[in-house]
């Protein structure tokens, strides 16, 4: 079965526009809440990141650290990520859906019996940021045995070297990281992320998105210039927890909506 990333970009290209890429913490601000706004990203999104709680989120910003920590007080864990990657999936079977978790998440469960599972359950691809690059084979090998893809991230400080390296092992699409630093939102983009996409579009043929303090349209706009699609999270979450009880479905497809111009 072809990879559910690989059709929706065939399908994005063949409209003529870029990807947007919502991230959602399981579990926040609860498991149901989180499940609704997931199955409501379908009508306006094209890929959902899903974020497994962790501890020490090292790359996350406040905000995600703050959905994390909720989640988690919910007993949240990537058992409980994978059951709500089976819910979603009697809702929809073609939209694609991506984990982002920390190494330690997956080594405790068990990588090889993680792979299976997720592709079993309707995973389509996994963004670990603090996989060694030195391991990113060995891990790649096992994604691609089990018809996911390692997506991996990259920054303005990532050397030629490491870029072509991580092309090397990715599928999918390829996560350019706007800033140094850690995940939030901001006013306004590094001037640096144009150049960044041009030096990994040398390596790699995949899609190129741009994550990381995208917040607005004219954010998306900017990035639809020289990348293939945006992918927001922070922004995404704040407008969540911003929502008042019982609104947050409804608030959080009003934000998707705004950044499209749907």
């Amino acid at each position: 079965m072809e990879n559910r990333i690989d059709k929706r970009f065939q399908q994005v290209t063949e409209e003529g526009r870029s990807v947007l890429v919502p991230y959602l913490t399981v579990g926040y601000p609860d498991v149901s809440s989180s499940f609704e706004i997931a199955k409501a990203t379908f009508e306006c999104a094209d890929i959902l990141e899903l974020g497994i709680p962790f501890s020490d989120p090292l790359a996350d910003g406040p905000t995600i650290q703050m959905t994390s920590y909720k989640a988690l007080q919910n007993n949240v864990n990537l058992k409980t990520a994978l059951k709500f990657v089976k819910d979603l999936r009697v809702s929809d079977n073609t939209f694609p859906l991506v984990f982002m978790g920390y190494y330690n998440s997956f080594f405790k469960y068990g990588l090889s019996k993680f792979l299976v599972d997720a592709n079993r359950l309707g995973l389509d691809g996994l963004i670990i940021p603090d996989l060694p690059m030195e391991e990113s084979r060995e891990v790649s090998a096992e994604c691609s045995k089990n018809g996911i893809h390692l997506i991996p991230l990259l920054a303005p400080t990532s050397t030629d070297e490491r870029i072509k390296l991580a092309c090397q092992y990715a599928g999918g699409f390829v996560y350019c990281v706007s800033v140094t630093g850690v995940t939030g939102a901001r006013s306004g983009l590094s001037s640096n992320v144009e150049d960044l996409v041009r030096r990994i579009k040398k390596h790699t043929q995949l899609p190129v998105l741009v994550g990381f303090g995208v917040s607005t349209r004219a954010d998306v706009e900017y990035i639809e210039r020289f990348a293939d699609g945006a992918v927001v999270g922070s922004a995404f979450l704040n407008r969540i927890t911003e929502s008042d009880a019982g609104k947050e479905t409804d608030e959080a497809m009003n934000y998707l909506r705004e950044l499209t111009n749907i």
